[in-house]
């Protein structure tokens, strides 16, 4: 059996990643895999201590953020497929030329 800690690395060096992605790339598609990637890591920590004090509070809260980052993805698609048929790019830093 696995100390929780070593649960803890994993999520915390998962977490830099997509800290790291989130901040360095420029591709919209890029941004959201590493947002989902901190939320997974965000997961695995709940999931942890959950197994670690032996309650279910932790695999509850991981069915709501999974929730959230489901919706998350889809609007954030939405709205990817609507930027690229205007603009035919998903560069983040094309973003500023939609205001009026």
């Amino acid at each position: 059996m696995l100390a929780i800690e070593n649960y803890l690395i994993v999520s915390a060096i998962l977490f830099a990643i997509g800290t790291i992605g989130v901040l360095t790339k420029r591709n919209a598609i890029v941004i959201f895999m590493c947002i989902e990637m901190m939320l997974n890591a965000v997961n695995l920590t709940f999931i942890a201590f959950s197994r670690h004090l032996g309650n279910i509070d932790g695999q509850v809260f991981v069915f709501f953020v999974m929730t959230v980052a489901a919706a998350e993805a889809a609007v954030g698609l939405a709205l990817m497929i609507a930027f690229f048929k205007n603009r035919e790019s998903i560069d983040v830093e094309d973003v500023n030329l939609l205001k009026l």
